[in-house]
């Protein structure tokens, strides 16, 4: 079955489970679609991300930074999304600070669900609206709070029948809800937990939101150290001639192979149970287990050449 490019999208949320490599495939996969000629807007959702080593780049802000051809990298918060909503859509010129009105709206946004999520969104998808960049992916919340940020505007829309805010909220929705527009990469390691919790967000993206899943991308896939032929006769020959390996050092390699082994025949059974979930639905994309890039621009440049095989 042939799927949509990922490129084909304006929109995309990449999130996965802590520790699973999630910043580094969405950077990755933002230079992989820069390399192609798109020009791409990279947005770190969290003002803690490390976003910035992925390219060498530090404090980087609210305002976009370019950091090789075509792409271009920001960190959003919400003070300063509300700043820009303010003043496009209620003409407020922006200042310094807030002021009184940032307090009432950290009150508004801790009494009120959805209020700090909607402005993410909103700004997402305000760049699609506005189209100053081919693609937009976002380096996304873990697996546990996506799905707060992906239905907000329908929360929202549950609660403000009329006026602007549902006049806002209602575009948004129909970006998000556009596969041909939007879409979610689910990042997971070939380990039965991320996997477990992989099933898991798939289910709940399915039940409270109307937004689907682009592709998956198993990171950290172990690579073969035998297989077929030469994995059966290296069997046969410990099983047949078991003394052959008695010096310490090839004992040694045998343990570290047979260790390999094991690790990437579980790499392969966790494949195998998130392709059962998946079931065809959208493309699962491996990626290496990166041992030896110097620096995290060094596994930036790697995971990006990698994926720009796979997504082109």
């Amino acid at each position: 079955m042939s799927f949509p490019s990922l490129g084909s999208h304006r929109l995309l949320f990449v999130t996965g489970k802590g520790g699973v490599g999630k910043t580094t495939i969405a950077a990755g996969l933002a230079q992989a679609l820069a390399s192609q000629g798109k020009s791409v807007l990279l947005v770190a959702l969290d003002q803690r991300s490390e976003i910035g080593d992925a390219f060498g780049v530090s404090n980087l802000g609210f305002d976009p930074v370019r950091v090789s051809d075509g792409l271009s990298v920001m960190v959003l918060n919400t003070e300063a999304a509300l700043q820009e909503y303010l003043k496009l859509n209620l003409k407020v010129p922006i200042v310094t600070k807030l002021g009184p009105l940032a307090n009432a709206f950290d009150f508004l946004a801790n009494a009120a669900p959805g209020v700090r999520e909607i402005l993410t969104i909103g700004k997402l998808c305000h760049e699609v609206r506005q189209r100053h960049y081919d693609v937009i992916v976002a380096d996304s919340p873990a697996t546990g709070h996506i799905v707060g940020y992906l239905a907000a505007p329908e929360a929202i829309n549950s609660f403000v029948r009329v006026g602007l805010i549902r006049s806002q909220t209602d575009w948004m929705v129909e970006i998000l809800h556009d596969p041909a527009q939007c879409g979610v990469v689910a990042v997971t390691t070939p380990e039965e937990m991320p996997v477990v919790e992989t099933q898991q967000l798939l289910t709940t993206l399915a039940a409270e939101t109307s937004v689907r899943v682009a592709a998956a991308i198993v990171n950290r896939m172990p690579e073969p150290v035998l297989r077929g032929p030469a994995l059966a006769l290296a069997e046969t020959l410990v099983a047949e001639r078991p003394g052959i390996f008695e010096t310490e050092a090839l004992e040694g390699i045998v343990t570290a192979t047979r260790l390999a082994i094991s690790r990437r025949a579980e790499a392969e059974r966790q494949f195998d149970v998130l392709a059962s979930v998946v079931n065809g639905s959208f493309p699962i994309i491996t990626q290496p287990n990166v041992i030896n890039a110097a620096d995290s621009v060094a596994m930036t440049a790697i995971i990006s050449e990698s994926l720009a095989e796979e997504i082109s």
